[in-house]
């Protein structure tokens, strides 16, 4: 029988409707409370893999500051915010794995499947989820609950972690029935 947590990938303030937000992002934060809470009802654990960068991450370079450590835009979203139980991952780079506590975190947890949602399929959680697979994790992907900057990119991003890391990419609801499973 399979051990899911949930992977919130980067559903900050900054992304959602700050410095690298985009008119997509707002569309993930229903979805993203609906299975949250069904996993924390049924206690899944809930991981929050959160960019939080410092004046020395490389990747500011190509993004320019963005979800920078205790700021305002590194905040996760309210609505989807941490709470008590959730565990909360900072990271310096795309994905969540890269030299990160995240997969001893898991191992430790006796995961072995991971619902991965959140900001944007394109980098970081596509990042995540490779990451995630290359660890030996199964990878699901709830639809509603994450996108890119596009959807037309979004779809092509789907396809490719489908065919790369073997994720199936199943509805929120359908998520939330594979916590019971």
């Amino acid at each position: 029988m399979a051990k899911h947590a949930v992977v919130v990938v980067d559903v900050l303030n900054d992304f959602v409707e700050g410095l690298v937000g985009s008119p997509h992002a707002i569309t993930v934060i229903e979805p993203c409370q609906k299975l949250i809470a069904a996993a924390r009802e049924r206690n899944v654990p809930v991981v929050y893999t959160n960019d939080a960068h410092v004046g020395e991450d490389h990747e500011l370079a190509i993004w320019g500051e963005h979800a920078m450590k205790g700021s305002q835009g590194g905040q996760v979203y309210a609505a989807v915010a941490p709470q008590e139980g959730d565990i909360v991952i900072e990271k310096h780079n795309y994905s969540g794995f890269f030299k990160t506590e995240l997969d001893e975190t898991l191992k430790g947890l006796g995961v072995d499947s991971l619902i991965v949602v959140g900001l944007y399929s394109n980098i970081c959680c596509r990042l995540t989820c490779i990451d995630g697979f290359q660890n030996g994790y199964k990878i699901t992907i709830a639809r509603e609950a994450m996108t890119s900057f596009d959807e037309s990119a979004y779809e092509s991003d789907l396809e490719y972690l489908k065919t790369v890391a073997g994720a199936e990419v199943v509805s929120v609801d359908e998520a939330i029935a594979l916590l019971d499973a």
